[in-house]
């Protein structure tokens, strides 16, 4: 059963705390590492073992904040030596030789090494043994001891203003006391007087400083500006120098080309010509336009005609055939005639 805490706000405002009463587990004689991992990972809700609990006289403590005590930097010093403390444990617990997992039907088990076996039982052994002792006999309370009065009475007779007279006494006391009233008053007099003198002194410090950074982040800002003028005149000189170069070698390239190109253009037209690359306008739109429309044009033409001789064909086939029935059917009625 594991404990389950519960902190609650009631609608006053006040924080309660409670927590579901849990039994204790009973310890064997060898430990379990799996029970002692879960116990480990259980979570107890005892303020005594807290840390955030302060324990002893706390008048004395004058605890300040983190970042006042502190330097960052060393905070993330000790972050980092921290991780790689984890990291080094990490690394040797994987290192660390252990045992193989069991093969597939099988579990590890402890196992005695002692010479001697001994039963082991989760449960203690007891035993029950009673003894008789006779009744006690009733008697009556014992009286209270009063000693003896031993030696003899003696008394002194002391009148009034014979050991002690209040005006006389009390001087002292009331010079005392007025003294130190008044020397704590001065002393607190001056304190708040040095107080006042050091915040004085602090305010004039801290607005000299203000005034520094003030200045010290002016000169920064001026340094910076320079610095961002001088890269960018730098990277414009950079950048015009660079052109410059661009523009020589693109001049140098196009005179060499001219130079080149002069004596290759006459003969690359003179082969070309040769070759009959260049050609008469008409003679190639007569060729490449008016043959092939004219051949397509002579096709259709022809087929406009077979079209018709075969329509013809057709029509002079149903003629005759229609005739020769007309024929046939003549013969035959003669025939039936006769």
């Amino acid at each position: 059963m594991t404990s389950i805490l519960q902190p609650q706000k009631e609608a006053t405002g006040t924080y309660t705390f409670s927590s579901r009463p849990r039994a204790l587990q009973n310890r064997n004689k060898y430990r379990d590492p799996v029970a002692e991992q879960n116990e480990e990972q259980a979570q107890y809700g005892n303020i005594m073992y807290d840390r955030r609990v302060v324990r002893g006289n706390t008048y004395a403590q004058n605890i300040l904040p983190i970042s006042a005590q502190t330097d960052p930097i060393e905070i993330q010093r000790m972050q980092e030596a921290r991780r790689r403390a984890v990291a080094r444990k990490r690394a040797k617990e994987q290192l660390r030789p252990r045992t193989p997992e069991p093969v597939e039907g099988r579990k590890h088990i402890d196992v005695q090494t002692e010479l001697y076996l001994e039963e082991l039982s989760d449960r203690i052994e007891e035993s029950d043994v009673q003894c008789q002792t006779d009744a006690f006999l009733d008697r009556p309370a014992t009286p209270l001891f009063i000693p003896a009065k031993t030696g003899k009475d003696v008394a002194t007779q002391i009148l009034e203003g014979e050991l002690f007279d209040f005006d006389i006494e009390v001087n002292p006391i009331l010079e005392v006391l007025t003294g130190k009233t008044i020397e704590q008053a001065l002393l607190e007099v001056m304190e708040e007087e040095e107080l006042a003198s050091l915040r004085a002194q602090q305010r004039a410090f801290e607005e000299l400083r203000n005034a520094e950074l003030v200045e010290v982040q002016r000169l920064e800002e001026q340094e910076r500006r320079h610095r961002e003028e001088k890269e960018h005149r730098m990277k414009q000189q950079r950048e015009v120098l660079r052109l410059e170069k661009e523009s020589a070698k693109k001049i140098a390239a196009r005179a060499f080309a001219q130079h080149y190109l002069a004596d290759l253009l006459p003969s690359v037209y003179s082969s070309l010509q040769d070759n009959g690359y260049f050609y008469d306008s008409v003679e190639r739109d007569v060729e490449t336009e008016f043959m092939p429309w004219l051949m397509t044009e002579v096709e259709k033409t022809l087929d406009k005609r077979v079209f018709g001789r075969t329509m013809l064909d057709m029509l002079i086939r149903e003629v005759v055939k229609q005739r020769l029935d007309i024929f046939e059917k003549m013969e035959q009625t003669k025939h039936a005639s006769k």
